[in-house]
This record gives C-alpha cells, sequence and structure tokens, in this order.
C-alpha cells in the first residue's frame, strides 16, 4: 500500500474537542476537551475568548456532562475506573463549587431528569436502598437536599414525569419478559395500567404531550416496525405521528421547552429525518447545504433560535457548527478530531446480505484507500450488545484497520435491535446458532464478491462482539484465522449468574432472548466457548477490564486457563483501571498497538511499531 500509515494516537487518542452543549440562555458554550491528558468539562462565553475547564479530573475522564436548567450549573456523571457505580455531579460556574449530588456508596445514577420550568430541581433514579432497584430522588440544586419521592415496588425500570415536572408514571418489566406501562391520568392519582407489551413486542413512552393530556408513545403493537403516535388519556384515542415499513423509529426531536416532538429519524442504511413540524423545513433544507453527512442537532437553547449541530460522515471526523434560526446562518465551530482531516479515509458502503434462510442483512464494507477490493485480508468486526446495531458514519476502528491494509465488515445480524421485531425476535435463543450463521453467511458473502481472502479472516468485538469471536475461535475454527475478544463472556451460565444486581428486573427478558439459567443450563452451556475450547486451534486475543460490572474478571480468566491447561497459548491482557472498556488514553493506545501486531501477524497487514510508552504499559497489562 502507498496510502501513508495514520498514527494510532491520531485515530484513538482523546479528540481534541467534542461533544457540544449549548447553555440554556445561549450565553455560554460547553464541551468535552483534555486537561493534562484526561477529558474535561471547558466553557466559553459566547463571543469571547475566554475559554478554561471546569472540571479537573485525573482519573478516567468525563464522558457524559449536560446544562442544569438555571444555565449557571453543569452536570455531569463519573464513576471510579469502570465499575459503572455512577454518581451525579453539579458545578456552579460562579463560584467553581463542585459537588458530589449522590454522594452513596455502592449505588449507581440511573435516570436523570430536568425540566426548563424548574430550573433548580433534578429527579434522579438510585438503587441505594435495594442495589436491584432504582428509587425516584428529588434533588433541590440550591442546597444540595435530596429527598426520596417514589420507591420502586419491585418491578419499575424506568419513571415518568409530567410537564409540570410531577411524576405520572413508570414502566415495569413483566414474568413473560414484556414491559407494562403504569400511568397516573390525573396530578396525584394512583398509577394504572395504560400499555402492555409482551416479549415479542417493542414499546416505549416518549414523554407527556404539551397540556399533559396524551402521552408520546412508540410501539409495535400496530406492526412489525414501532411507530411514534400520541395517545389521549381520556379517550384512549390515538393519533399516529410517524412509521417506517422496514425499521422502527429512531432519534426523536423535542422542542425545547414544550417537549413538542418535531421531527423522528429513521436509519435502514443511513439515517434520514421526517420532520412533523413544518418550522423546521427551512433549517433542515438549509442545513443540508451547509455541510456533507448525516445531520443531528445536539442542543438547543431554550428560545430555540440557536442550534448546535454536529455532521457526521463515513470519511471525515464529526465536524459541529452553530446554526442561528433566525438569520438562516451557520459557523462553523470544532471538528472532534482535526488532524484527519485531509488525510486518506476510506468510505464505508451499506451493503444488502442474504443469510442462508433468506433473512435480510444491512452490513457496512469498509476497504482499503486506492486499494483495489479483490483477495483482500478481512476483519468481521462483531457488536456488542447484543441488542443494538451497527450504523453508517465515521468508525475509528474501521478507519484504522483499512488503514493497515483489512477490509472490514460490520453486520447486523438477527436480534440486532432498529430493524422491526420480526428480525430482533429471530436472535430469541440463537447465541452461537444462528446469530453466528449470519455472521458466517456475511463472511461467505464478502468472499463470494471477490473482496475477501478466505484463508485470511478475522473476527474481532467487544462485549457480545467479544463473544461472538471466542464463539467463532471455538465453533468455526476453520473459518477464522484469529479472533480478538474485549470483555467478551466466556460462560453464558456464569456471565447471567453475576450480572448486576440493578439488572435483575431485566431477567425475564433474558430468559426469552437468551435462555433459562434455572431449567436450561446445559443448553446454555452449549453455547458457551468455555465448554469448547479443546476446540480452539486458532490465535486469540483476549482484552478484560478489572472492574467490569457487566462481563466479570472471570470470564476471561477461566477460558485463559482451560487453553492453557491444554497447552495452548493465548495473548491476555488485563486492565486493572478499567471497566467493560478502555476509558484512558494510555490504557486504549495500548490495547490498540498489541491488536495492531496480532492482526499483522496473522493477516499480514501493516503495523506501526508500539511506542516506548505502548510498550511498557503493555509489559504490565500481560497475564
Amino acid at each position: 500500500m502507498s496510502t501513508p500509515l495514520i498514527p494510532r494516537e491520531t485515530l484513538f487518542g482523546n479528540p481534541e474537542r467534542t461533544s457540544p452543549r449549548l447553555s440554556p440562555d445561549a450565553r455560554r458554550l460547553a464541551w468535552l476537551a483534555p486537561e493534562e491528558g484526561t477529558l474535561n468539562v471547558w466553557v466559553r462565553s459566547i463571543g469571547e475568548q475566554d475559554d478554561r475547564a471546569v472540571t479537573h479530573d485525573r482519573s478516567t475522564g468525563i464522558r457524559l456532562f449536560f446544562w442544569a436548567q438555571d444555565a449557571d450549573r453543569l452536570l455531569y456523571l463519573q464513576d471510579r475506573d469502570g465499575d459503572e457505580n455512577w454518581h451525579l455531579y453539579d458545578i456552579d460556574l460562579k463560584t467553581g463549587a463542585e459537588r458530589d449530588l449522590t454522594p452513596f456508596d455502592n449505588t449507581t445514577v440511573g435516570d436523570v431528569i430536568t425540566d426548563p420550568n424548574f430550573p433548580d430541581q433534578v429527579f434522579v433514579a438510585l438503587n441505594q436502598r435495594d442495589p436491584q432497584l432504582f428509587d425516584l430522588h428529588r434533588v433541590d440544586l440550591r442546597s444540595g437536599k435530596i429527598e426520596l419521592e417514589a420507591a420502586n415496588p419491585g418491578a419499575y425500570v424506568g419513571w415518568l414525569v409530567d410537564n409540570q415536572f410531577r411524576l405520572r408514571g413508570a414502566q415495569a418489566a413483566t414474568p413473560d419478559g414484556g414491559f407494562e406501562l403504569l400511568v397516573s391520568k390525573s396530578p396525584g392519582g394512583a398509577m394504572e395500567p395504560l400499555l402492555q407489551w409482551g416479549p415479542e413486542d417493542n414499546g416505549g413512552a416518549h414523554g407527556f404531550v404539551p397540556g399533559d393530556e396524551a402521552l408520546y408513545i412508540e410501539d409495535s403493537l400496530a406492526g412489525d416496525t414501532t411507530e411514534l403516535y400520541e395517545l389521549h388519556l381520556a379517550s384512549g384515542e390515538r393519533k399516529s405521528l410517524a412509521r417506517h415499513d422496514q425499521v422502527d423509529v429512531g432519534p426523536v426531536l423535542q422542542h425545547p421547552t414544550e417537549r413538542r416532538v418535531q421531527a423522528v429519524g429513521f436509519a435502514l442504511h443511513r439515517l434520514e429525518w421526517k420532520l412533523l413540524d413544518p418550522s423546521l423545513e427551512a433549517d433542515f433544507a438549509a442545513l443540508a447545504q451547509t455541510a456533507d453527512g448525516e445531520i443531528n442537532v445536539v442542543s438547543r437553547d431554550r428560545d430555540d433560535r440557536h442550534w448546535l449541530v454536529a455532521f457526521t460522515g463515513d470519511a471525515d471526523p464529526v465536524r459541529y457548527y452553530a446554526w442561528d434560526r433566525e438569520k438562516q446562518e451557520a459557523m462553523y465551530l470544532f471538528s472532534d478530531r482535526p488532524a484527519l482531516q485531509g488525510l486518506p479515509l476510506a468510505a464505508m458502503q451499506p451493503v444488502s446480505i442474504a443469510a442462508r434462510d433468506g433473512l435480510g442483512l444491512v452490513a457496512y464494507l469498509t476497504v482499503p484507500v486506492d486499494v483495489e477490493a479483490k483477495d483482500l485480508p478481512l476483519v468481521l468486526n462483531v457488536h456488542g450488545g447484543p441488542w443494538a446495531r451497527d450504523e453508517w458514519g465515521y468508525d475509528p476502528e474501521a478507519q484504522w484497520l483499512a488503514n493497515r491494509g483489512y477490509a472490514v465488515l460490520h453486520v447486523n445480524f438477527r436480534g440486532s435491535t432498529g430493524f422491526g421485531k420480526r428480525f430482533l425476535n429471530a436472535g430469541n435463543r440463537e447465541w452461537g446458532a444462528k446469530m453466528h450463521d449470519d455472521l458466517l453467511d456475511a463472511v461467505a458473502w464478502a468472499v463470494s464478491q471477490g473482496v475477501a481472502d478466505p484463508q485470511r479472516v478475522a473476527i474481532y468485538g467487544g462485549s457480545y462482539g467479544g463473544y461472538a469471536a471466542l464463539v467463532g475461535a471455538a465453533f468455526t475454527p476453520d473459518v477464522f484465522c484469529c479472533a480478538v475478544d474485549i470483555v467478551g463472556p466466556s460462560n453464558i451460565c456464569t456471565l447471567i449468574e453475576s450480572i448486576p444486581p440493578y439488572w435483575a428486573p431485566l431477567m425475564h427478558q433474558f430468559r426469552v432472548r437468551v435462555g433459562d439459567i434455572e431449567t436450561e443450563r446445559e443448553f446454555l452451556e452449549s453455547r458457551s466457548p468455555l465448554f469448547r475450547a479443546e476446540e480452539i486451534r486458532v490465535p486469540l486475543l483476549i482484552a478484560q477490564g478489572a472492574n467490569d460490572p457487566r462481563v466479570k474478571q472471570a470470564e476471561s480468566e477461566q477460558i485463559v486457563s482451560a487453553l492453557r491447561s491444554n497447552g495452548k497459548e493465548v495473548d491476555y491482557l488485563l486492565f486493572g483501571d478499567e471497566g467493560h472498556g478502555f476509558s484512558r488514553p494510555e490504557n486504549r493506545m495500548a490495547f490498540y498497538a498489541e491488536a495492531e501486531q496480532f492482526l499483522a501477524r496473522y493477516l499480514g497487514g501493516r503495523a506501526e511499531p508500539p511506542s516506548s510508552a505502548e510498550a511498557a504499559r503493555l509489559a504490565a497489562l500481560r497475564k
């Protein structure tokens, strides 16, 4: 390849700036950027150059923050070394004072709800009383006082608040693996069942309409894909708002103060918007001429004059613009990784693949720049979840792998979300079976198209994707020449037995989607790579976070032990200060340096030598 090697640091180091958020009064802009190598929150006054970091974390960095509705405080979530015991913090921008609003041990934050008409209050769901259940609490941002609003009676997995910031409903898990929506039809009234969705359906609420006389509901009761509609509480009348015959409802754009639904996104291969509010038509038409890529409105002020808009392409970093609706003018702010601009980035091509039983699979193929797409080494990159999906857009791993000389294939296998309930339910009880067959069929497609060399195919993924990599190595070692597992479970039984306590209300869904640990242990073991470890004969790289609350360290340890007991080598990296993924830049860089050398060894691609810092970190991580 003549294409220049893109440094790993450019692809996987901290972004220069990302995730901008406009204050509700449009006076300040906040974003994430490194301070001394760690992502922190920065703030600038609009029209000034007074950029300053307002948080000073030195551990894993801050990933999620938002403005309090009073516009003088910022709120952010942070855990400790990946343990996912999230705490809610606030920063007073007038004084610089910072508080942990939920200073409780062994407790994590669930829902966080704010309202522009109640700027000094926040609803927070916490599992302090019972590790399995999230109770709803009201926090006074002026005093920091936190009070119990409602105790969880045992199955609630989400809370619903009306436009007067009153608790009006909850979503509960049901014993059959479905969900039930309970709503108080009048303020202060008892919550009563309003809708039920069986395990085969998708359903949920997007909040109350203005005036609180109806709810925005998204569900699949009337068809295969989900529909967004208004449900009048008194009459039961429903008014359809948006539906697509191939994919479920995607992102929903609501007015910043009135909460009216104004637009709905649908993504088959790429995101497209259906505008419900005519007042947005001129904005979206003008934005489509501003820059290439998918449009996402990421922040709006309370007057809805000023927007922050992200443009996402497949071969560009994310670009952020400020949009003035009154002037119909866009101003470029920044991209998250300006060092990528002008580099030879690869296109992500949407493709359709037929599985062996005729089920259609939406997939994405990325091939190296300036190289003929013929007989290339292939990396099958499997998404996690598995109840998630791959999407079109800039993907740092796809760019990294393509730049090193590999074709990259992302596949939405059955059980992935967003493609209707038939597609989702086709994955029920199919871990390591038909879900894996879909991956094999995608590889066969790439070979039949002449893109992939069948002797040089790697399987790579994290979480469920890591499980899929282990399945590929254990169940179908003739297909793959190597495998990379990042925080993937090796034994479905021990995975289920060690899930975080607050997942307990969702165990009914696991029984439907995966299997019943109480009555089907033998079945689940048959789908677990650990019990076929002796069949693994391809090189394997495993990376694990020691603090992972979802896929415990034991999931990696037990298969590493089984392989080594059988006299087989396995590359194993244990990150003592990480959880379900790699937050610290030094750990990310070390992992990708190791994975790059590993793939080059067995697929024959290019590799950037590890830096001295990466080599030193890897020496400490190897187990």
